[in-house]
């Protein structure tokens, strides 16, 4: 069974979505960039730290960790910290395109030698194209709610969808996870497991 180190309804949704079956461990780390990090860095290892938090809990099972990034002019925009900072936000996303990085790492620790095991961290970009905000606009969408737990201040799933005109890329990268590559990556970590029990 698939542990999903994350507490974001979206991806559980998604995961539901797809009939990948999973159960729920959330992992308390902290989503804050380095100094100097690049966006594709900073996801990745915020995807790896979830999922190895989570496996000094469970070893043996296979974790999935995920992080998600939007990035415009090279500044990572996560989660708005308040109002004004989802104001700041979309203000800069307004009349232009920007990227959603999602980095997925998925981690199975060997319960007998939890240093070892299976370890593999990739990503998805879609391009996003949002078109171009009225301050009305912001201060209704903002006074919703919707924009305060989400990364870039917007949610495409939601009200959000009627400013995105066009987007390149993963649809569900956008919403909070690439479910194609994860499929993908769960089905070749099965093939290699099979093949490794072939071997002993």
């Amino acid at each position: 069974m698939l542990v999903l180190a994350s507490s974001s309804p979206r991806r559980q949704d998604l995961l539901r979505n797809a009939r990948i079956p999973f159960v729920l461990h959330p992992a308390n780390v902290p989503e804050v960039p380095k100094p100097g990090e690049p966006a594709l860095a900073c996801a990745q290892r915020l995807a790896q730290e979830k999922a190895t938090v989570v496996s000094r809990l469970r070893p043996g099972e296979m974790i999935l960790g995920a992080d998600t990034l939007v990035v415009v002019d090279g500044q990572i925009l996560g989660k708005p910290s308040d109002p004004a900072d989802a104001a700041r936000m979309l203000r800069l996303l307004s009349g232009r395109s920007h990227q959603v990085i999602t980095a997925v790492c998925l981690l199975r620790t060997a319960p007998q030698d939890p240093s070892t095991g299976f370890q593999e961290v990739r990503s998805e970009t879609t391009n996003v194209t949002m078109s171009e905000l009225t301050d009305d606009d912001i201060r209704f969408y903002i006074s919703t709610g919707e924009p305060m737990d989400k990364a870039g201040a917007y949610a495409i799933q939601g009200m959000a969808s009627r400013w995105i005109p066009r987007i390149e890329g993963d649809y569900c990268n956008v919403v909070g996870l690439p479910v194609a590559l994860v499929w993908k990556m769960l089905r070749e970590s099965r093939a290699n497991l099979e093949r490794e029990k072939q071997l002993l």
